[in-house]
């Protein structure tokens, strides 16, 4: 970098390529946030899928009941 001072001209053309680029990345990070929007309501949208598919499944077919246990005996000390 040099010590000499820039102009006004310098410096607002300095500026305005900063904004521009300043600009690109904010339109390149909404992209990307975006996609990433897209990428999770896909997910949610197979996983919602697949649990009702699977609350369908297990409505059609009750679970079998439980033996249930015998009681147990108490010791006598």
């Amino acid at each position: 970098m040099s010590d000499e001072p820039k102009s006004p001209a310098e410096l607002k053309e300095i500026r305005l390529n900063r904004k521009l680029a300043q600009d690109a990345d904010g339109i390149k990070a909404m992209a990307e946030i975006a996609a990433a929007d897209i990428a999770i309501r896909k997910r949610t949208a197979n996983l919602r899928a697949m649990r009702l598919a699977k609350e369908a499944a297990d409505r059609d077919k009750p679970a079998e009941p439980k033996a249930k246990a015998k009681p147990r005996k108490k010791k006598i000390i």
